[in-house]
């Protein structure tokens, strides 16, 4: 996978989304996870962390959004369910970004979205839980980054043409 990324929450306070979050960063390779003013009991993130990532990737845990240290050339972009954001299936991922949701009921802070460079949406009718989010925006960041094969033209992966008349028999689907 080209470049790096970091996962993160402004306000989270429910420690098995955190703990989601940090499995789910984990597994998709995020180079760190980071918390901003968190209100979570802490001894409870290790029930949904049964890989317990935090002994594989950093976690920052920032006080408030001025805290937040980013390295050089790490572009902040923020996660919200915005008329303004750019959708996320349009929104070409920079190289190295850091990736900050809001709260589980909330959205981000006004300080927060003056601080990102971006600020993308999840094209859902409605809200979707925090971790639920955060995969969604690393599994969309992987397919983009992650030097992966081109879809095929039909389903199943492999490329070809569909049948040209649009009915086939279910086993040549």
């Amino acid at each position: 996978m080209r470049g790096y990324f970091g996962i993160g929450s402004e306000r989270i306070s429910k420690a098995m989304n955190l703990g989601a979050i940090l499995r789910t960063g984990h597994a998709f390779g995020a180079s760190f996870a980071f918390t901003v003013n968190a209100h979570h009991q802490a001894r409870e993130v290790n029930l949904s962390d049964t890989a317990k990532s935090v002994t594989h990737l950093p976690l920052y845990e920032w006080a408030c959004i001025d805290d937040i240290r980013l390295p050089k050339g790490c572009v902040l972009v923020g996660v919200e369910l915005d008329e303004a954001a750019v959708e996320l299936p349009s929104f070409r991922h920079p190289l190295n970004a850091a990736y900050l949701l809001g709260p589980e009921k909330g959205e981000l802070s006004a300080a927060a979205k003056e601080l990102c460079a971006h600020i993308v949406k999840i094209p859902t009718r409605f809200c979707v839980n925090l971790s639920v989010a955060a995969a969604l925006v690393m599994y969309d960041r992987v397919l983009a980054h992650g030097g992966h094969a081109a879809r095929g033209v039909r389903s199943g992966g492999a490329g070809g043409l569909p049948p040209q008349d649009g009915w086939a028999p279910v086993r040549s689907q």
